[in-house]
């Protein structure tokens, strides 16, 4: 980790989600095409070349009993305490409830929206030697409460043919219709195109490796996406009052995703100097700057997933803040607290792509419908401008659909 005086264009542009090497692509583009056309004995072929374990078509699919017996290997505090997590995103993510509206015009004439939830989703949570545990209900919940009829869950089984009880069990008290024991591109591809086993969707939700995130760009138009995330990262905005052991566990935490960076935005030449000698190992950068204003214009720069405001009054700071995936304000506002209890989905934006995309939201699990009545009166009276719009368009069809009326 080294101490620099600003962060100039290589740098933001090194920190921007880009495509993967060409190779990754071509694989990618390889393994789904054989879902598409072989389905599941191409799903099954993968499962045991990646995952070292043979699956039948039958078994790729968890069973009741499996799901019944995860909860002999979970404590009754896990389940008590997810409750309560479970609780906290149900809440803030019913506050962005929308309904369907009409707004009436002239002559009986009216506009509107009708709010109709997506009827199925497919959520990618990745397994391995940490589970996310957390980007289940993370994913699950908003999806409940904007009203999708059917959710499916795919996670990688480990090498004796399991999913990880934790995962089991969040997606049992969550009521997630199936889950299917496929990692990797060949679980976007199977929900993407759907086989005998693995119904197709209209979304898929969730993180995952390159060769996931990849396998979503590619399937993208075919199904819709959350967003194509890269490695996680956090800015810290910090100056000479903020305890700089907040600073260390913050950074250290953020060393613990893969490729995952912190960096340090501080007014605090000291601070800078000592976060530098006691973690040098750290992935990121700390940035000196003149002031507090500056540090924000900065982040606004960067544009990252998470940003702490990590001083004393974070307000007058915040106000200023247009790109950023998730801000935590405050002494007492961790990003963890973000990732795992307070509400918001974890699911953000990465590599800069805050400046154009939110975190995952209600409205990732709608659609809108347009409504337009118009009485006879009504439209004899756009008539006129229809008339003209269509004449400079030479759109005469389109025209003439209107005049016979």
């Amino acid at each position: 980790m080294k101490i620099v005086r600003k962060l100039n264009k290589s740098f933001l542009d090194s920190i921007r989600i880009e495509l993967p090497p060409k190779k990754v692509r071509e694989k990618v583009a390889r393994i789904l095409a054989d879902v598409e056309s072989k389905g599941d004995d191409a799903i099954l072929k993968y499962t045991e070349r990646f995952d070292k374990v043979r699956l039948t078509a039958r078994q790729m699919c968890v069973s009741e009993a499996e799901v019944a017996g995860a909860f002999q290997f979970v404590s009754k505090d896990f389940v008590s305490g997810l409750k309560r997590v479970i609780e906290n995103v149900t809440g803030f993510y019913k506050k962005q409830l929308q309904k369907s509206w009409k707004a009436k015009g002239a002559y009986g004439s009216f506009v509107g929206e009708k709010i109709t939830p997506l009827s199925r989703i497919g959520v990618y949570v990745p397994g391995g030697q940490s589970p996310l545990v957390s980007s289940v209900y993370m994913a699950v919940v908003p999806a409940r409460v904007a009203g999708v009829r059917e959710i499916f869950l795919a996670t990688p089984p480990d090498r004796e043919g399991r999913v990880n009880p934790n995962i089991l069990v969040v997606a049992s008290l969550l009521k997630v219709d199936k889950v299917f024991k496929v990692g990797g591109a060949q679980a976007v591809g199977g929900f993407a195109f759907g086989t005998r086993t693995i119904p197709k969707v209209d979304k898929i939700i969730g993180p995952g490796n390159q060769y996931v995130t990849e396998a979503k760009r590619q399937v993208f138009g075919l199904v819709d996406i959350d967003l194509l995330a890269g490695p996680s990262e956090v800015v810290i905005i910090a100056n000479q009052y903020t305890p700089i052991e907040f600073v260390i566990a913050d950074m250290k935490a953020q060393s613990e995703h893969v490729g995952g960076m912190a960096i340090l935005l501080t007014t605090s030449k000291k601070l800078a100097r000592e976060v530098r000698r006691r973690i040098p190992d750290v992935n990121g950068y700390i940035v000196v700057v003149r002031s507090l204003d500056e540090a924000v214009d900065l982040a606004n720069k960067i544009a990252p997933e998470h940003l702490e405001i990590l001083i004393k009054n974070p307000n007058p700071v915040a106000k200023k803040v247009v790109n950023a995936g998730a801000v935590f304000l405050g002494l007492y506002s961790p990003t963890a607290l973000g990732d795992y209890f307070a509400g918001p989905s974890h699911i953000l934006p990465t590599g800069g792509t805050a400046r154009i995309y939110s975190g995952l939201s209600l409205d990732d699990f709608i659609k809108r419908v347009h409504l337009i009545s118009y009485t006879k009166k009504a439209l004899d009276e756009a008539k006129p401008i229809i008339k003209m719009l269509a004449e400079i368009e030479g759109m005469s069809a389109h025209l003439e659909s209107v005049m016979r009326r």
